[in-house]
Parts: structure tokens; C-alpha cells; sequence
């Protein structure tokens, strides 16, 4: 029967994190005012960190680029931005506890709350075909449809990734209740809700916070990049 393995994104199955280095990214190049758009990249991210983030603020900050461009010149910079900075950061042990999973026969999905457009592409770059994210909204049809700025549905984040996954397992006739195994690996208190829905939760490269309530509660921690 079928087992679920469940893993967030940056600094889980990444050394680092996506959403952030994304921002840096695009002020490296020009295309936001570096100043500003590091400072406040800055500022969510310590935010994120501390389990302060506002993220409905964060995702109007980090969506509007997408919503100034083509689809075209976006992908551009994206492949620029995975040969770049992402690509140096896959590492092997990351991408053997996918592979661990996916040779059990394992139902494999990232569970990330950065959004989709950044993350599609690295998740790819694990052999992972699901993804669940945040959306950015569209308009227009098709692949060329372009970005609003805005949010589609429930942001990925917190108690939001618990709904949006019971909607994407709801869609595949599946529940984490009729599974006789669930995996979340994970690395952030953020992530203390789902963590706490699977039946296999493992702390994995724990920030502070998430490492002691993984040790008060037995669970195991997994360390990739020590």
C-alpha cells in the first residue's frame, strides 16, 4: 500500500533557502532596487525565522516582481538563477533520501511555502514530480498566462500546508488516516503543525527551536549537510 514521504525545501532538502536567495538574486541583477529589496528580504527572513512572519506581507513583497515581467523574461532569469546559485546547492545526501523513498515505491511530494514559480524547477531537479506550494495567481490563459502579484487559495505556509495537502491527497482518492506510513522531513518550527499530522515527523538539519521539541518528543533528527 501506498506510503507517503513528505519534504520541505529550503534549508531541508537545500543548504539554503530558495525564496531568499531568489530575492538576492534579482537584486543582484537589477531588476528590483538592491538596496531596498535586500533590506527588506532581510527583514522577512529573520521574521521567517523567528516565527514572527506576517506572511500575507511577505508574499505581496516577493509576488510583485513576478507581476512586472513576461513569462518569458522570467524563465530566463530563472534558468539564470538555477545555473547560478541553485544548482551548487543540490547536494548528494539530500538527494539520496529522496531516492531512499521514491525506490520504496514512496509517494514523493515537496511541501514548501515559497512559491511555486521559484520552486518547480529545483523540485524537478530532485526527480520530484508533486509539489505543493504557495500559488502566485494569473491571468490569461495557458503557459504565457501572466502574474497578478496576488495569492491563488491558501498560502503554503503554517496550518495552511496542512489544508492544502489534505486537498492535494483528498484529489488522489488518499488521506494521511487511510496511510499505513507518513514521512515529513523538515527543518523549521514553522513546520511544527504538519510535522505534527504525519506519522513519521523527522527534524531534519533543525533549526534551535524545532531540535529541542524534536528531542522533548523523541522524535529523530536527521542531519544532511553537518
Amino acid at each position: 500500500m501506498t506510503q507517503l514521504a513528505l519534504f520541505d525545501l529550503d534549508h531541508t532538502l537545500l543548504p539554503c533557502d530558495s525564496d531568499y536567495e531568489w530575492g538576492q538574486f534579482l537584486a543582484r541583477i537589477g531588476v528590483v532596487d538592491s538596496k531596498y529589496y535586500a533590506r527588506q528580504n532581510e527583514r522577512f527572513y529573520q521574521d521567517y525565522k523567528e516565527g514572527k512572519l506576517d506572511i500575507h506581507e511577505f508574499l505581496r513583497f516577493a509576488l510583485k516582481p513576478l507581476s512586472e515581467h513576461s513569462r518569458a523574461q522570467l524563465k530566463e532569469w530563472h534558468d539564470q538563477f538555477m545555473a547560478e546559485v541553485i544548482n551548487g546547492q543540490l547536494r548528494q545526501k539530500a538527494i539520496d533520501l529522496v531516492k531512499q523513498h521514491q525506490d520504496a515505491g514512496d509517494l514523493c511530494c515537496v511541501v514548501t511555502a515559497t512559491n511555486s514559480f521559484v520552486t518547480r524547477p529545483i523540485v524537478e531537479s530532485f526527480g520530484i514530480e508533486h509539489l505543493i506550494a504557495t500559488e502566485p495567481a494569473t491571468r490569461g490563459d495557458g503557459l504565457l498566462a501572466s502574474f497578478t502579484g496576488e495569492v491563488k487559495g491558501i498560502p503554503n505556509f503554517r496550518e495552511g500546508k496542512i489544508q492544502n495537502l489534505h486537498d492535494w491527497l483528498s484529489k488522489q482518492d488518499l488521506s494521511l488516516a487511510k496511510l499505513p506510513r507518513s514521512y515529513f522531513y523538515s527543518d523549521s518550527m514553522n513546520d511544527l503543525p504538519l510535522l505534527e499530522q504525519v506519522s513519521h515527523p523527522v527534524a531534519t538539519n533543525p533549526d534551535d527551536r524545532l531540535r529541542n521539541e524534536a528531542q522533548l518528543r523523541g522524535w529523530p533528527i536527521l542531519e544532511l549537510f553537518a
